[in-house]
């Protein structure tokens, strides 16, 4: 049902802006179309949302909140959201279009990276997550299919927002996202940090080194059981002969406890260029044997897109088979399918590494202990013996019944005050429930101050924002309108007014060239016109509006003058013309004038002016050359003597000779005989007249 909705989206216009051209993915939230913004001519990536999403209103406040707050980060590694909106019962997100492939297909292709493409792969996906985390931005959603590579070899993370937006429409607790890569936390209902990236993240590594997904299911509740429950076994164990400290970052991402995580993007970002600094080229290229791929039922099962819904640790009962790759995953017999089927998608294949049966994938006896795994077990050992020390070594000694009965009388009146104290810190302290105020367009003054009587404690953050003047509120996180615990922190972000950058140099490009150039750049094409030039070669730009290195934002229409080459122009008739006189006249058109070297016969033009021109009309560029060709004039033919002779044939000889003959009668010229002839015997011009007297 939903593909056939789908395909009547091709070829119409959404929110009268959008042109939807073909449609490159579909997945169980959403169908991503190639589009064309008719309005600032460039292709745009439309991803249209499925119907039960696109019918909650909800859902849809959410994700405008979601929208905004992702389209306020501006980094190169991070696609970008240009727009959001609803056109009737189309519900849709407007992303940079990036032409290419994803992860996915680089996996799919070459199964297990080396270690230095792995990590090549991997950086700016973490410089991305970084510059999301430093702004108050989480995914949620980490996965080698939003992890998009353009062909130029940029690499970005995209779908930033849609995650959170479409946990607040699922059932209380529950989470989407592919289960393949889901933090434990998230798996448990608990909330999503920096750090839930980084386990993701820390996921997608240990697959690019081996190929394959550290854990594997027949459903996926029983991925999700395992990363709650069992530890990732070292990448080294399925390709060996990798760096220790390799091994160390994947186990240091993908720790079950997130405080022994890097605490943002930023953190493992650094730790991952050290050790791309420290390894030798050997351990950077080592090359990993080919990973075994799972079965297609798995590829489909086990990295399926699912709402999970969190369950409490050792929980292991079976769910039935899960036929569709998008669904609620709860302690149930029966799942409740949420999200209709879509076409699976072939960038969603897992991978499962069999290890040999006599090795046991989860006993750390078989390597060596890293030296973060020696640091983890001393900090252990201090919070044992902290907890030894804490507690009693024997009971109290027996004895006066009346000390007994002081002491649990403290013991109550302590938890009194105990409970009254949570209960004041719930019901009136910081603990109690407030409301988000609305923020936007205040100065950070009054917005702060609107958090303060609320019971909120506030950090401003700048961020780029396209609608909100520059030193206003653009809004909060948690959003305004949302019911949170006023201990909670609240960031306030400030607007720092529209991102400029500056505007790149069009001229000498050609028109399409110039339309690729704004469209990298998230610029529009302006007002095009056209006008001749002698030096330019046509559609080329000659001028640009605002010109090159001026700061504006993106989406400003720059206005280009393209040339259409050099300007035809007529050429003069000069044929009769002088040969002085036709030179000038073609110089004076803006041509070159050429005397053809043989001069002609002609008994109509005279000697020395022009008989013919080649071209003779039309038009010609300036410059070009128009070729003369000058008389003779008229040529000299000998006269016969035709005197004595029938005038009708003296008539007949000299007209093809080339004359015009005359004939002046005598008497009636009865007997048809030439009596006298003029001129006779004599050179004269060739169609000259010749005049016979005939009796």
């Amino acid at each position: 049902m939903q593909e056939k909705v789908s395909d009547q989206l091709l070829g119409t216009l959404v929110d009268g802006r959008y042109l939807v051209r073909s449609r490159l993915a579909n997945g169980g939230m959403s169908t991503v179309y190639l589009a064309t913004d008719e309005r600032l001519a460039r292709d745009v990536a439309l991803k249209v949302l499925h119907p039960h999403l696109a019918n909650d209103q909800n859902f849809l406040d959410r994700l405008q909140r979601e929208a905004r707050a992702a389209a306020s980060l501006s980094h190169p590694h991070v696609v970008g959201v240009l727009d959001q909106g609803q056109d009737g019962h189309i519900a849709y997100i407007v992303m940079e279009y990036i032409k290419g492939h994803t992860l996915r297909d680089v996996l799919n292709e070459k199964a297990a990276l080396p270690p230095r493409l792995a990590f090549a792969l991997i950086d700016p996906v973490i410089e991305g997550l970084a510059a999301a985390h430093a702004a108050g931005l989480i995914h949620r959603d980490v996965k080698p299919e939003n992890v998009l590579i353009a062909d130029d070899g940029r690499i970005k993370v995209g779908d930033f927002g849609l995650a959170r937006a479409v946990t607040a429409t699922t059932s209380t607790g529950a989470l989407i996202g592919t289960v393949a890569y889901l933090a434990p936390e998230l798996v448990l209902g608990k909330a999503a940090d920096a750090r839930s990236d980084i386990y993701s993240t820390g996921i997608m590594l240990y697959e690019m080194l081996t190929g394959g997904q550290p854990y594997a299911g027949d459903v996926p509740i029983q991925v999700a059981y395992q990363h709650v429950n069992a530890a990732i076994a070292p990448p080294s164990r399925a390709v060996p002969g990798l760096a220790a400290d390799v091994d160390e970052l994947v186990q240091w991402c993908t720790a079950k406890d997130p405080e022994e995580r890097p605490v943002d993007g930023s953190a493992l970002l650094s730790e991952l260029r050290h050790i791309r600094t420290t390894l030798t080229d050997a351990e950077l290229d080592i090359n990993p044997p080919a990973a075994k791929a799972a079965t297609p039922e798995r590829q489909d099962e086990a990295a399926a897109t699912a709402v999970v819904a969190p369950f409490p640790a050792g929980h292991t009962e079976p769910l039935e088979r899960i036929g569709r790759p998008t669904e609620i995953i709860s302690s149930q017999r029966n799942p409740t399918t949420v999200l209709p089927p879509s076409v699976p998608s072939s960038g969603a294949a897992a991978f499962n590494i069999q290890l040999p049966q006599d090795r046991d994938p989860l006993d750390p006896s078989e390597a060596p202990p890293s030296k973060r795994d020696i640091k983890r077990m001393e900090r252990q050992e201090e919070k044992d013996r902290a907890r030894a020390a804490a507690t009693p070594s024997r009971s109290l000694r027996e004895g006066n019944p009346r000390r007994r009965a002081v002491i649990w009388t403290v013991v109550v009146i302590v938890l009194a005050i105990l409970a009254t104290a949570a209960g004041w810190f719930f019901g009136m302290g910081p603990g109690s429930p407030g409301t988000i105020p609305d923020t936007r367009n205040k100065t950070v003054a009054e917005a702060q101050q609107l958090l303060r009587t609320a019971g909120f404690q506030s950090e401003p953050k700048d961020v780029f924002d396209d609608d909100v003047t520059a030193g206003l509120a653009v809004g909060t996180e948690p959003a305004s309108g949302q019911v949170v615990r006023k201990f909670q922190p609240v960031s306030l972000f400030v607007s720092k007014g529209p991102q400029l950058f500056p505007l790149a140099a069009m001229t000498g490009l050609t028109l399409d060239q110039a339309k690729d150039a704004l469209n990298t750049a998230g610029m529009a094409l302006g007002k095009v016109t056209e006008q001749y030039d002698d030096k330019v070669p046509s559609g080329t730009v000659i001028s640009q509006s605002p010109p090159k290195d001026t700061a504006v934002r993106h989406g400003t229409p720059v206005a280009l003058v393209v040339s259409k080459g050099p300007q035809p122009l007529p050429v003069p008739d000069v044929r009769g013309m002088t040969q002085q006189a036709a030179v000038k006249a073609i110089a004076d058109a803006g041509f070159t004038a050429k005397i053809a070297p043989e001069p002609v016969y002609d008994k109509k033009v005279p000697a020395g002016a022009v008989v013919s021109q080649s071209p003779a009309n039309g038009t010609l560029i300036r410059g070009e050359v128009v070729t003369l060709t000058l008389s003779k004039g008229p040529k000299m033919v000998h006269v016969p003597n035709f005197v004595g002779k029938q005038a009708d044939a003296a008539r007949k000889a000299l007209e093809s000779l080339g004359f015009e003959v005359r004939i002046n009668n005598i008497l009636g010229g009865f007997f048809g005989t030439v009596r006298d002839q003029n001129p006779v015997d004599s050179d004269a011009p060739e169609g000259s007249v010749v005049t016979l007297t005939v009796v």
